[in-house]
């Protein structure tokens, strides 16, 4: 519009004009970082409306907190122009400093010439956040007008929040940064970017964040194929994840602030926590300070002896002398209240209060009880009347906030203190009365945590008038609590201060005297004239506005005003001012520094001891002995104007008001109690008062304290762009390994991008690094208008970091350095130089321990079938003897027989298949038959065939047909290796394998040929063979293990039979029994029982496979239970789809006859170390369908023996033991109680088998160790594997697998190896023959076990802290890579969840583990590879990571 002035050349003109009216920056801005803390949030001379009563014509003109709005007086409120710049009331002044800024720019220019590059988070695309106008309110809006109450009243707000953002000197920093932030539009984006540096030149080679994040495409080959890797290490050389790790391990060793000395040492026995000072930090030099008093408190002999007193006097002497003048926005009179007018509503209100509520006999309110007042900001003349009418009516009022809806932050609290004080009753005006939030039936709903109140309107209109007899018992001023006032602590609670009515009264006449007032003055008061400062003080402004009139105060709620600075009539008398070094500080010293020095802090005094008071400094912890004179404390004050108690809490009340310093020679500084400021300062020459921060605000880092506003004020210097939403900022501590660490949340602007964003927090770590000489933890972002707010708008410092906590944030950045922070890490352990063999069995004999061996009982031949030595041969006698008795009976997923075979019908299936590869196959003794089949009847029959041909099978699991480009490279490469001539399947695998989608995976044309066994031959083969030498192979055993390796395990028919006898014993295998079966029949011991077993022992196989339960949870169950079985065998991944699949079904379950009571034993196999929880859960939920919890037991084999342990139906039942988790990293074991602190629960892998021998030996020594130390398992057993296949000749290289000897004591035992880290522990029971039980407890694998800081860590243990942490984490991996620490976690939830996993992950971690997360990725659920046996397969997770094909939501590198 022409002639309209523009908002620039609004604050150009503003400043202009004032210009000559303020002091120098030097003199006085200086002051806004340090004394932010203070609750002077108005620089100015303030005082109470309770004052206004002293003279009878002071006049109070209140200005409403809406009459304060964010707008410029003549600049429309458009958005564009809020975002391009912001006037210069939107950001809380307390943290303005233009020393402060330079020095922050000063720090930030070091650091780009250094060229510190710091790996950016990579972020998928949904996730970005665009401009959060969903949640932006424009200024001038409603939620402005509550931010602003909190800006003028910020006492109200945390101490280490802001309220508002900022611009001042803000256009000078954006210049001096201007060339670290850098955006080209013609910078190339194809390549991936990998550095994201803030050098100088930087601009031509780091590209746009947002081109990046989320472009990984869906379609890329997934990552679950080891042979993709193609250099040594497994990383292909253009991985941009690997790049960005690289890029983070060179960050993380370049040279930082030297390490603490080792806070504690991480010991098995107990934690050593010494905390060493630091030799070169300052310390207190000076003298004992001195108690300092105030001037003496005159006696005016015509003041009045109370308040209500002083209102009777005015109010009859000058009725029409105006008392209150209320403004509306634009600065004109609202409404002029009178002292007559005063005096008359408030004795009004006083009579209705006492008479019309209850009845007669029962009134609702009687003198002494508690009510609460209700009222909006803008209202300050009915609060007023309120209040008195209170007074005189002897009730005690209780000024709370109006709450505007039922879920207010921190709403619950005030309804505490409410209901603590009993208040049954809430004064409040008409307006707000219809402002509340009303139910359906129009009345007020009972807020969360509030009492049941009674809302009583005050409006003269709505009152009854008072008989003219009656009037108010008007006493002097007594010991009577007055009012009560709210304090918000630290942790978010809520206290009522009571303030009696003689320290009402003494107040105001200390006041008085201390700022000379007279009659016929004018007070301003701008802030909240509901609690602290406005509720005591207001603005002087009759003499215009000059440096000698800005007269700071210091207050509290405990203490009201403490110190306050006089006003001056000499204006060449400079206020007192101090330069202090932040190190000084931090250490709780005063020393004078120069400005020149980055890290000082400009402070100004606050003015002089209040009359009639006494300030002394003390200790802030601990007892109360007095500070040195150059040391900082918290001010204490004894005198008559300072609160009484916090309400109902007497134990609190004696720690703070009935405080009695202590001098250094334990004499009392005085006979009267002190009573705690939570002020923190000291006393400089002159009796000046300086503030140097506030209790609540102080947070303790390794034994330094820092300032939360020192810290909101650094931050914010580091604005170049206005980023920080009206200068938004939280700064609290959170806990984190015995501790305090700092954590920033900030509002972003609406319109900021990703890049932007990382900047500003980088360049924030910098700086607080720099100019505090602290670490910060975390730094997150969240969109605007979402951190929880005051009901003046100010930041909720406790519930924002109860959200942080417990993860409910939503930040849409976060940045977290616990590298650079966490410096109280245990030492990592150094690597002894290992006790020989000899000397351990010696130590063991000398201390009494038994070498940790244990056995199963013997193998004995007592059945027929134990005269034939290969499993063909029993196949043909049970044809021979037992034609017509069923060995397998398969289910549908509909858990119908889908098909059968008796003994006689698989032997002569058996024949057929092995004419087929003698006649078709033209196949010769000892070749190698793959066998790709579905799990069923068929692969049984091919099995048996190629031992009738005198072939080696190898059983392999099909490809998926919707994933074949992963699976069939799997099958190419197991058939590769085991040199298959041959491969067997049905007619449907083999037209996929030639399918287009086969073609062009693998090459068809290098397989070997394809046998269709759908339509097998009539005729018999000419004989059947019989191998000559029982240690001649049966078949190969290949699997992939969890660290990606395949390995084919050769099995000889004397091991099968060995085998196959020994489960049989176990568990009592006869013709007569039936056994479901819900395993994959590829491997291991699922292999053994599905096609072995039954044709061994005579036993009938119930065949389940595990695919069909994903359509059918329940069939498993329902089978065992309608076929009435004893004994089952199942995966952990059968028994996970159970627990989750039918957790809500068990009703259904049992009205459709679900009966579990009969079954015996339920073992889960597995290679792993039991999953107690699991097994816990399934026999938890399923127990009331009759499943005895003493049934479920394990089974634990590995590649070099496939069972070793297995519970079966005799013997003595699994026990638990629990370990110490600390004492496992250092390759000890330490037994301690359930529920102990880092205790991890073991539970025994099952029972022994028959034939087997175990010993515990040391991986590194070979030598045998004692009962219950963690070593290596070792087994001797007949049906031990005999070595790896490879095809290649290297077999030699893992020979030491398979054939180990001691290297001292029983050193002619041939053992196997199984990789596996476990210990031995005799227990109290005894097993069937008498003897006392021996556990064995497994640990974890070797080859998966990571090494870290010097000791060894188990992938299960962290996985299993990090799935503990958030409910929405469904499933974490983790790996190692490069020494660092990777988290993978699957996100159950929102997106927008994602980012507050990340510093729950990392601190979890280090709780529990003492570890330091590297990385951090999210991603969705499913992406986790896991094979068939429900084993995580981490390794080929890592490759896909590092092969950026996992298209996480987020990924995090933690600094």
């Amino acid at each position: 519009m022409p002639g309209d002035i523009t908002q620039k050349g609004y604050e150009k003109k503003r400043s202009k004009l004032i210009r000559a009216y303020f002091p120098h920056p030097g003199e006085f801005w200086g002051i806004f970082v340090s004394l932010s803390v203070c609750d002077f949030d108005c620089i100015f001379l303030t005082r109470s409306f309770f004052f206004y009563l002293t003279f009878p014509v002071c006049v109070c003109v209140c200005v409403g907190m809406e009459g304060m709005s964010h707008r410029p007086p003549f600049a429309p409120p458009s958005a564009a122009r809020f975002h391009r710049r912001r006037s210069s009331g939107t950001r809380d002044e307390r943290y303005r400093s233009d020393v402060h800024s330079e020095a922050v720019q000063a720090v930030l220019a070091r650091h780009v010439e250094s060229n510190v590059a710091v790996p950016m988070p990579s972020k998928r695309r949904s996730l970005v956040v665009q401009t959060s106008m969903d949640a932006y309110t424009p200024p001038g809006e409603t939620h402005t007008l509550i931010h602003l109450s909190a800006h003028l009243g910020s006492t109200s707000s945390s101490s280490s929040s802001t309220q508002s953002g900022g611009s001042g000197n803000a256009g000078r920093l954006a210049d001096s940064l201007a060339h670290t932030h850098l955006s080209h539009p013609h910078l190339n984006h194809s390549a991936p970017p990998d550095v994201t540096g803030y050098s100088s030149d930087s601009s031509h080679s780091r590209p746009h964040s947002e081109r990046h994040i989320g472009t990984i495409a869906r379609n890329t080959q997934k990552y679950g194929n080891a042979e993709r890797m193609e250099t040594g290490d497994g990383v292909p050389v253009s991985s941009r994840v690997s790049a960005k790790i690289q890029q983070l391990v060179n960050t993380l060793k370049m040279p930082r602030r030297p390490p603490l000395r080792e806070f504690f040492v991480d010991d098995f026995e107990e934690l050593l926590e010494v905390q060493q000072p630091d030799p070169k930090q300052p310390r207190p030099e000076g003298a004992e300070m001195l108690a300092v008093s105030g001037e003496a408190l005159g006696v005016v002999t015509n003041w009045p002896p109370s308040l209500e007193a002083a209102l009777q006097r005015w109010g009859t002497i000058s009725p029409k002398a105006p008392c209150l003048t209320s403004l509306d926005t634009t600065g004109k009179p609202l409404y002029v209240l009178t002292y007559g007018k005063l005096w008359s509503r408030s004795i009004k209100l006083a009579y209705n209060i006492l008479h019309k509520l209850g009845s007669k006999q029962e009134p609702m309110l009687r003198p002494g009880d508690r009510v609460a007042l209700v009222f909006p900001n803008n209202d300050p003349v009915a609060f007023m009347v309120a209040f008195y009418g209170c007074l005189l009516a002897e009730v005690v009022p209780v000024p709370i906030e109006v709450p505007l809806t039922r879920k207010d932050a921190g709403s619950q609290q005030i309804g505490f203190l409410l209901g603590s004080c009993g208040v049954t009753v809430a004064l409040t005006s008409d307006a707000c009365h219809k402002g509340l939030p009303k139910s359906a039936t129009g009345e007020i709903p009972q807020f969360r945590g509030w009492p049941k109140l009674l809302w009583f309107v005050t409006e003269s209109k709505h009152l009854s008038k008072p008989p003219r007899d009656w009037f108010p018992h008007i006493k002097d001023a007594n010991s009577d609590t007055a009012y009560i006032e709210y304090k918000t602590c630290k942790d978010g609670s809520v206290l009522g201060v009571t303030v009696m009515r003689i320290a009402l009264l003494t107040h105001c006449q200390s006041l008085t005297q201390s700022c000379g007032y007279t009659e016929a003055e004018t007070i301003v008061n701008v802030l909240d004239f509901k609690k602290d400062v406005g509720l005591w003080h207001g603005i002087l402004t009759s003499k215009g506005l000059r440096s000698e009139v800005i007269c700071p105060c210091a207050s509290s709620p405990e203490a009201l005003t403490v110190a306050i600075r006089r006003p001056v009539e000499d204006s060449s008398q400079p206020p007192g001012r101090g330069v202090l070094s932040m190190q000084g500080l931090s250490y709780s010293v005063v020393r004078v520094d120069t400005e020149e020095r980055l890290s000082v802090l400009t402070v100004q005094d606050v003015g002089t001891v209040m009359p009639g008071a006494v300030v002394c400094v003390v200790k802030p912890e601990g007892v109360p002995l007095l500070c040195k004179t150059d040391e900082i404390g918290e001010l204490c004050v004894c005198s008559v104007a300072t609160g009484t108690s916090y309400y109902g809490l007497t134990g609190m009340t004696k720690n703070t008001f009935e405080v009695f310093p202590v001098a250094s020679g334990g004499g009392l500084v005085s006979e009267y109690a002190f009573v705690r400021t939570g002020l923190l300062g000291f006393v400089g020459p002159g009796g000046l008062v300086f503030i140097s921060g506030k209790m609540d605000g102080l947070i303790m880092v390794s034994g330094r304290r820092h300032n939360a506003d020192d810290i909101v004020a650094t931050a914010l210097a580091v604005e170049p762009m206005k980023f920080v939403y009206r200068g938004r900022i939280a700064v609290f501590s959170v806990t984190v390994l015995r501790d305090e660490r700092i954590v920033v949340v900030a509002e972003q602007r609406p319109d900021s991008t990703e890049e932007d964003s990382f900047q500003w927090m980088s360049r924030v770590l910098q700086a607080i690094d720099s100019i505090h000489g602290v670490g910060v933890f975390c730094l997150g972002l969240v969109p605007a208008n979402t951190l929880p707010k005051t009901p003046l708008g100010g930041i909720h410092l406790s519930e924002t970091k109860q959200l942080y906590l417990e993860g409910g944030l939503h930040p849409c950045n976060v940045l977290m350095c616990p590298h650079t922070c966490v410096t109280n890490l245990p030492k990592p352990r150094q690597k002894q130089p290992e006790i020989g063999p000899a000397s351990v069995m010696v130590g063991n004999l000398v201390s009494g321990k038994r070498i940790a061996m244990a056995s199963g009982r013997d193998l004995g031949q007592t059945d027929d079938n134990d005269q034939f030595l290969f499993l063909s041969e029993v196949l043909q006698w049970r044809s021979q003897t037992t034609p017509d008795h069923i060995l397998y009976t398969l289910l549908s997923s509909r858990g119908l027989v889908s098909s059968s075979l008796t003994c006689l019908q698989l032997h002569k299936r058996a024949e057929r298949v092995a004419a087929l590869l003698l006649e078709r196959g033209g196949l010769q003794e000892g070749d190698h038959i793959a066998l790709v089949y579905p799990p069923g009847i068929d692969l049984i029959a091919a099995f048996y065939g190629c031992l009738y041909a005198g072939c080696v099978p190898i059983t392999v699991r099909p490809p998926h047909p919707q994933n074949i480009s992963t699976t069939l490279p799997t099958v190419k490469m197991i058939v590769e290796v085991s040199r298959s001539a041959c491969v067997m399947t049905t007619a449907v695998i083999c037209k996929l394998l030639r399918s287009k989608e086969a073609v062009a995976t693998v090459d068809i044309r290098n397989w070997p040929p394809v046998l269709d066994t759908d339509d097998l031959p009539k005729k018999k083969p000419p004989a059947l063979y019989k191998p000559c030498n029982p240690d001649a192979l049966a078949y190969l055993d290949f699997s992939v293990s969890t660290t990606g390796m395949l390995a084919g395990v050769q099995m000889s028919h004397n091991a099968v039979g060995a085998f196959c006898r020994s489960v049989k014993l176990q568990c009592e295998l006869y013709p007569s029994r039936e056994v479901a079966i819900c395993l994959d029949p590829y491997c291991g011991l699922g292999f053994v029982l599905w096609c072995l077993c039954s044709v061994y022992s005579g036993h009938q196989s119930i065949l389940i496979p595990p695919v069909e339960l994903e359509s059918n949870p329940a069939l498993w169950l329902l089978a065992v239970s309608q076929l009435r079985v004893r004994d089952t065998f199942c995966s952990y991944s059968v028994m996970e789809l159970c627990t989750k699949g039918l957790g809500l079904q068990t009703e259904a379950l049992k009205a459709r006859g679900l009966d579990l009571s009969r079954v015996r034993a339920c073992v889960v196999v597995a290679e792993e170390r039991p999953r107690m929880s699991l097994t816990h859960s399934f026999s938890k939920l399923f127990k009331d369908l009759g499943l005895h919890p003493r049934s479920v037991s394990t089974a634990f084999g590995c590649r070099v023996n496939l069972a070793i342990c297995l519970q079966g139906t005799s013997g003595p039942d699994p026990t638990t033991v629990y370990v110490d988790m600390r004492a496992l990293r250092h390759d000890r074991v330490r037994l301690v109680e359930r529920g102990s602190p880092h205790s991890l629960p073991l539970m025994e892998s099952g029972k022994i088998l028959p034939g087997v021998r175990i010993i515990i030996a040391n991986p590194e020594t070979k030598g045998p160790l004692g009962d219950s130390h963690l070593g290596e398992i070792w087994v001797h057993s007949a049906h031990n594997g005999s070595g790896y296949y490879s095809g290649y000749g290297e077999e030699v290289l893992q020979s030491d697998h398979f054939t180990s000897r001691l290297s001292f004591g029983d050193t002619s035992t041939v053992w196997a190896r199984t990789g596996y880290l476990g210990f031995l522990r005799r227990t109290e029971l005894t097993d069937a023959s008498g003897e006392r039980h021996d556990a064995l407890y497994v640990v974890g694998a070797l080859e998966e076990a990571m090494e870290l800081r010097g000791m060894r860590y188990h992938p299960i243990d962290i996985e299993t802290s990090v799935i503990r942490t958030h409910k929405n984490i469904m499933e974490c991996a983790v790996f190692p890579w490069t020494n660092l620490l990777v988290v993978v976690i699957e996100l159950e939830g929102s997106e927008q969840e994602a980012l507050d996993l990340v510093p729950m992950v990392t601190k979890a971690v280090l709780e529990e583990h003492y570890l330091i997360v590297g990385v951090v990725v999210v991603t969705d659920i499913g992406v986790i590879p896991i094979n068939s046996r429900g084993e995580k397969q981490r390794m080929h997770l890592r490759d896909g990571f590092l092969q950026d094909q996992l298209d996480p939501i987020y990924v995090a590198y933690n600094m």
